[in-house]
């Protein structure tokens, strides 16, 4: 499933040809996605100029005049495809087709000026839905996310106080999309690695008694602000399904420490250990057990 970084990089491609236009037409080719695609959703569309494209943690959002917001997830393979776009002048320089229509391609936005937007799932996991723009923060989707890992709100005194006296592992806790909002699995792999801290670590011992942070939670927070910069300046990371929304392949992947990499020697300078690879919560997990404690 695609992460904050794959979700950010898609909102970034679509911003300089979805924001202030104005959707001309829309094709619904089935009725559902995860769910069903809102009541009168085709019509209720036609026309409306979106104001601004934006994310919270891994859901896209792009504010529509008359004052509702169309959610959109990518679900486990969805991914966005953009036709017949001139960016300043340059038509296809920035996006060009990925691929010819196919089955798979289940809902189309038509712009005025010629340019289409297509969203493509194959297992339909995705989903699009129509919020009225003061229900946002009351959706049940988004009601009860964290704060973005990348925003101020985001930082060592905030971890410390929502880790304090957890039992759980740490691995465990930042998967928790109430506690940081748009973490996954690849992400919180690579920034434990790089605070060399271990997944198997209680999550409350990165607060004091007192409910202070310690110096790991400080360390924490600032590699996982650095692994998911890294992340998006790279385009993602494509391991299965996800790919840019000019049809290219992220590469983030190849910058991995320890994702994926079971049995590789650890990247960290003067560290003698292995990456091993552990199952929790049903998810792989993959550490450094020599530098990460």
């Amino acid at each position: 499933m695609p992460e904050l970084p794959e979700v950010e990089t898609v909102r970034r491609g679509l911003l300089p040809v979805l924001q202030g236009a104005v959707i001309e037409s829309a094709e619904a080719r089935r009725p559902d996605l995860r769910w069903p695609l809102p009541d009168n959703f085709v019509e209720r569309l036609a026309g409306r100029r979106v104001e601004a494209v934006g994310r919270r943690a891994k859901y896209l959002l792009a504010d529509l005049d008359g004052g509702e917001v169309l959610i959109l997830h990518l679900g486990m393979s969805g991914s966005i495809r953009i036709e017949g776009a001139a960016v300043k002048g340059r038509p296809g320089l920035f996006h060009h087709p990925r691929a010819e229509p196919g089955a798979h391609d289940h809902v189309v936005f038509h712009l005025a000026g010629g340019a289409t937007i297509t969203f493509n799932d194959p297992r339909r996991f995705g989903a699009m839905l129509l919020v009225p723009y003061d229900h946002m923060d009351s959706h049940p989707l988004l009601r009860s996310l964290g704060p973005e890992p990348l925003g101020n709100t985001f930082h060592a005194e905030y971890l410390a106080k929502a880790l304090a006296g957890r039992r759980t592992t740490l691995k465990a806790a930042l998967l928790d999309q109430k506690l940081v909002a748009g973490l996954g699995n690849i992400y919180v792999c690579e920034a434990l690695h790089r605070a060399h801290l271990s997944p198997l670590r209680l999550a409350g011992t990165l607060a004091t008694k007192t409910g202070a942070p310690t110096a790991e939670a400080e360390a924490l927070v600032a590699a996982i602000r650095d692994v998911l910069r890294a992340a998006i300046l790279a385009g993602g990371s494509s391991l299965r399904d996800h790919k840019q929304v000019n049809g290219e392949l992220g590469y983030f992947q190849h910058a991995f420490k320890v994702y994926d990499r079971e049995g590789a020697p650890c990247p960290t300078f003067h560290c003698k250990g292995h990456v091993q690879r552990i199952v929790q919560g049903g998810r792989s997990t993959f550490y450094c057990a020599s530098c990460q404690r």
